[in-house]
């Protein structure tokens, strides 16, 4: 437990970030939900356009700090690749 009237400070602060944190983390979390519903679903055309707009989002929480860089491409690149091999035009492109 926090003594000093300096430490019970940084755990008043530790917990609004926290809890700011937690809320940033959520809405990434929920953009990406939208993108793999749209896969699962069948419809590549809704899930490209999902997939558009979680960019700049999951881009933004790896600038900020909310989570790692490599995170943030790892998630881009798994995601990129699911819309491609549902899309039938990306598949016939990459075979020819």
């Amino acid at each position: 437990m926090a003594n000093t009237k300096q430490a019970k400070k940084r755990v008043r602060q530790a917990e609004k970030s926290r809890q700011h944190n937690t809320s940033y983390r959520s809405m990434m979390r929920t953009y990406i939900k939208r993108v793999v519903t749209a896969i699962e679903a069948g419809k590549a055309t809704e899930a490209d356009t999902a997939y558009q707009v979680a960019l700049p989002i999951i881009d933004r929480m790896a600038t900020r700090g909310f989570i790692h860089k490599n995170k943030a491409a790892r998630h881009k690149s798994r995601l990129l690749a699911r819309i491609r091999k549902l899309s039938p035009a990306a598949s016939e492109a990459s075979a020819a």
